[in-house]
């Protein structure tokens, strides 16, 4: 009984350590149904004009998902805002697909190495109001240029203030934005997650 025991100590020991604890992929509505998705993949208006996804539904590891869950709460209790997801999870192949129009490590992460977004740990959003209508970050979503990077200093008083409060918010729940688009978050270890390339049904 005592080397079950300690083998049982040492495997959450290790699980702890490493972070995956809890690997699954789980649909963000499902947690949170007041959290409102715009999947542009899944139509023609997005960079490709292709669509890429023939479901619009967003799945993010369970961890990364639960502290969306917790950004969205927050926005609403704090600020009386909430958040809009563009992507979540996204398949390898869809990245591969994307890397052959803009092989750009910039904007698109490079296949060979896998996206944040291939290992369910990155998300792409943006605020929205209690009517619901987008706030002003300064650019659309997958905006290519400087003016998307977050700290772009040629940008409106109300941009800043808007782009503060989702990067302070999203960094107070475990999550990174990414330097070149103000929209991008990773989650807390992502690379401690595989790459997947499972449809999105």
């Amino acid at each position: 009984m005592k080397h079950i025991l300690t083998a049982v100590l040492l495997f959450l020991f290790i699980s702890a350590l490493y972070g995956q604890t809890d690997t699954t992929l789980v649909l963000i509505r499902s947690l949170d149904s007041t959290i409102v998705t715009d999947v542009k993949y899944a139509t023609e208006n997005n960079f490709t004009k292709k669509i890429l996804y023939p479901s619009a539904k967003i799945y993010l590891r369970n961890a990364a998902a639960l502290q969306l869950v917790k950004v969205n709460d927050y926005l609403k209790k704090t600020h009386s805002k909430s958040l809009k997801i563009f992507d979540g999870y996204r398949p390898l192949s869809v990245q591969k697909f994307m890397w052959s129009i803009l092989a750009d490590e910039r904007f698109v992460a490079n296949p060979a190495k896998g996206s944040r977004h291939n290992r369910g740990a990155a998300v792409d959003l943006t605020l929205i109001d209690s009517k619901g209508d987008e706030l002003d970050m300064g650019t659309p979503y997958d905006d290519f240029t400087d003016r998307a990077k977050p700290d772009y200093p040629d940008i409106s008083k109300s941009v800043k203030t808007n782009r503060k409060i989702l990067k302070e918010t999203m960094e107070k729940f475990g999550f990174t934005q990414l330097e070149t688009e103000w929209w991008h978050f990773d989650f807390t270890g992502w690379e401690k997650y595989s790459i997947l390339d499972i449809p999105i049904k």
